[in-house]
């Protein structure tokens, strides 16, 4: 259930197995993901509990499957190991919550489902009481980062331009005044 009544999430299962690997081998998928067999296999990880700091879900519009989200807890991340490649994860506290997401077909593209469902993503993560909430795609994917805009991230301005493959974003609480 989600405040917006057009938006659902259902975690993913077996009967999205099919759904999920056709959706991992379109082009704009394989433009942003990377190789599908071993995407679907991190997927398969995180419904069969190998990995237990994510979570993957389908979401609907309006009753229809139309896309992928999971999120994904920092903290276990925040390893040598993950750091190497990844020096931007020790910037946040352990408890942030990393969120990915993609629309399933390219017909949906630039329809607004993604703002839309990020949106209402961010809601329930929030009543689940995470605070910090951060996005990280790559900066040439200009529909994806004016998506998350919409859906209130925003760039985190001391990682600007630091790192030439991902731009990390940063829900931005209306309330708080201040970026983060």
């Amino acid at each position: 259930m989600t405040a917006d009544p057009r938006i659902s999430f259902e975690p993913v299962s077996e009967r999205h197995y099919d759904l999920l690997r056709a959706w991992l081998d379109r082009p704009h998928w394989r433009q942003w993901w990377g190789d599908p067999a071993a995407e679907f296999g991190y997927i398969l990880d995180m419904v069969e509990g190998r990995d237990p700091h994510a979570r993957p879900f389908i979401f609907s519009v309006d009753g229809a499957a139309a896309g992928y989200i999971q999120y994904w807890l920092l903290g276990p991340h925040q390893t040598e190991e993950w750091s190497r490649d990844n020096p931007w994860l020790m910037e946040f506290p352990g408890n942030t919550v990393g969120v990915d997401l993609s629309i399933g077909d390219e017909a949906s593209l630039s329809k607004g489902y993604g703002s839309l469902a990020l949106g209402a993503f961010v809601r329930l993560l929030r009543e689940q009481g995470h605070d910090t909430i951060i996005i990280d795609p790559d900066p040439r994917n200009l529909r994806a980062v004016r998506a998350y805009e919409k859906a209130g991230f925003v760039a985190v301005p001391r990682l600007k331009g630091r790192y030439d493959d991902v731009l990390i974003m940063q829900h931005a609480l209306k309330d708080s005044g201040s970026p983060p």
